[in-house]
This record gives structure tokens, C-alpha cells and sequence, in this order.
């Protein structure tokens, strides 16, 4: 029996498939004793990208939760974030996490950057599992949504999850206005 179900993806709990998570996010969800609580689902790797994941598996929008990382310096002290966002929406670097980091300016990490120090494959980058000391952003509309799709850490796989769980993670703060 499927642990859940978003669109045609029925997921299995964690548990059951430890192949299908990126190291950094098995070790976290063992830690959080979360296993048996979020669900894993095999995709193709291709379509790992949040159009083709839509696309392919029947999804709304919605209910997809992309994470990004973000890095910004203040007076050359580097600090790092985490952004779970709507796929509906995208993270306000400029001005909301700027402010949140206290940072003079805030960008994206570059993609070969965030898949080394996050451990986990690009495309599959999950909220779950990052460094201790990076601070998860969570938009505020995220934590209301009953079961969203996230990165599992590899781009074969996804987690399924009630969006009320990314707000639970150590390190989340959800914050009003973070997706725009």
C-alpha cells in the first residue's frame, strides 16, 4: 500500500527503500526518525526537473516544492540558505533572504557548488539533509499543503511528505513573502 499519492507517483516509506535516497537525506531522515514517515517514489532520472516531473507524472503545480541554495557575504563572512519554494513561485533572493541572511547581496549557488557542498545530485537537491548550520527558509504557503513532492537527493527519486514537515526540520524558519 502506497504510504502516498500525488498525481500517477505512489510512494513507499523511506524505509522500504533506502536505494532511492542521496546519502546526506537517508542519514537525516534516520536522524529525525522520519523513515517511515516520508515517502519515496523511483522516477526517471530525465524527468527530474519540476516541468518534466509535472508533466510526466500527472502533477499540480502546487504540490511541487522546489529547494534552492542561496549564499550571500557580510563583511567577508559567507552564509548559506536553503529556500523551499512553490514550483508555482521563485525564492525572493533580492530582497527577502537578503534580509534574512543580513547580507549585502544574495545569489544562487553555482550548480557544480551547491552539488558539492549539499552531497546530493543536481535536480534532486532536497530540503532535508543539508549542513546543520544552513538555515531552511520555508515558504509560508509550503507547511498548509497536505502532501508535496521534493528532491530525495538523487534525480531518480522523489520524497512525498505533508508540507507541514519541512516547517519541523531543525533548521526551518518559515517565512512570509519568501516565494514570489
Amino acid at each position: 500500500m502506497a504510504l502516498y499519492t500525488l498525481g500517477s507517483l505512489s510512494a513507499v516509506a523511506a524505509t522500504d527503500r533506502p536505494d532511492l535516497l542521496g546519502e546526506p537525506v537517508r542519514a537525516a531522515l534516520s536522524a529525525l526518525g522520519w523513515l517511515d514517515r516520508v515517502g519515496v517514489v523511483e522516477i526517471d532520472p530525465d524527468l527530474s526537473d519540476t516541468a518534466a516531473t509535472e508533466e510526466a507524472y500527472g502533477l499540480d503545480t502546487q504540490t511541487l516544492v522546489n529547494c534552492v541554495v542561496v549564499a550571500g557575504k557580510r563583511e567577508g563572512i559567507e552564509k548559506v540558505a536553503a529556500c523551499a519554494v512553490p514550483a508555482t513561485t521563485r525564492a525572493d533572493v533580492n530582497s527577502t533572504v537578503k534580509r534574512r541572511l543580513d547580507v549585502r547581496k544574495a545569489s544562487f549557488l553555482a550548480r557544480e557548488d551547491a552539488v558539492e557542498r549539499t552531497g546530493m545530485e543536481f535536480g534532486g537537491i532536497s530540503s532535508i539533509g543539508l549542513p546543520a548550520d544552513w538555515p531552511v527558509l520555508v515558504d509560508a504557503r509550503v507547511p498548509a499543503l497536505p502532501v508535496i513532492c521534493i528532491g530525495s537527493g538523487v534525480r531518480r527519486s522523489k520524497l512525498l511528505l505533508p508540507g507541514a514537515m519541512l516547517a519541523d526540520l531543525p533548521a526551518a524558519a518559515v517565512i512570509e513573502g519568501l516565494g514570489i
